[in-house]
């Protein structure tokens, strides 16, 4: 079994079930327990589990569903996708992330003759009358709370496809430039579609600068531009910038 499909089992039964033991982990996966204790140990560099004596538990960072998160900030969410849909050019093929603003993102597309592919179910609902928007949901495991598909058969989805741009969502930018995420199970879909698109666009407001989460999804390197709002943090766009990100805001649209 490929080391990425051994990691997302492990996220998994750990979301699932809560803690597990080395032994556990070694029958469920059919691997020597020596490479199990490389796993966990891989995986809590990352950010993504925590060890325990014995084995391996979940982070204890508790995520509120997404209708919750959608009512915060929503006005500078709904004026940060409409400044990010300026940068789609007819005929592009998109990937969108999960998150709350790129459903703004969406809702913003209605009518363009684009190619959107995406695991988060808002952004199907807002497309799925739209028949100008070929649409393409990627398969994996539903997580109900923030309405998104997840696990190896979505990041195997994700593989078999190539995009224009990327619009990627985050939980909060670091002032290095690190963009995290507050889930470790959605840092590999993340991951994934960072390698299947030529550009990343970050979308995120001025709450998000700097901000928290419990992963690294990538560094600032990996972006070709952010689009934001006045009053977010100048150090920390400061650190984007000098990486060559250019910085677009809400008010003043792209160059």
């Amino acid at each position: 079994m490929l080391a990425r499909r051994r990691h997302d089992r492990i996220l998994e039964r750990l979301r699932t079930g809560g803690p597990a033991e080395v032994g556990e982990l070694t029958r469920e996966l059919g691997v020597s327990g020596a490479t199990v204790r490389r796993d966990l140990s891989y995986l809590e560099s990352e950010g993504m589990l925590r060890r325990v004596h014995g084995g391996a538990a979940p982070l204890g960072t508790a995520e509120p569903p997404f209708d919750v998160v959608a009512g915060d900030h929503e006005d500078a969410k709904h004026r940060v996708a409409t400044v990010a849909a300026g940068l789609v050019r007819d005929g592009d093929v998109l990937l969108i992330d999960i998150g709350t603003t790129t459903r703004h993102l969406a809702r913003a597309l209605r009518g363009r003759e684009v190619t959107v592919i995406t695991s988060s179910l808002p952004v199907y609902e807002e497309l799925a009358e739209d028949e100008a928007v070929e649409l393409i949901v990627l398969g994996g495991v539903v997580r109900r709370n923030y309405r998104s598909l997840v696990g190896f058969l979505t990041e195997q989805a994700i593989r078999q496809v190539h995009a224009d741009v990327l619009f990627l969502g985050t939980s909060g930018v670091r002032r290095d430039g690190s963009v995290l995420d507050t889930t470790a199970v959605e840092v590999p879909v993340k991951r994934a579609m960072l390698e299947a698109a030529e550009r990343t666009v970050l979308v995120a407001d001025a709450s998000k600068f700097p901000g928290r989460g419990i992963a690294r999804v990538c560094g600032p390197t990996d972006l070709a531009a952010v689009v934001t709002e006045p009053g977010s943090d100048p150090e920390t766009l400061a650190c984007l910038a000098d990486s060559g990100v250019e910085i677009i805001t809400s008010l003043e649209g792209p160059a």
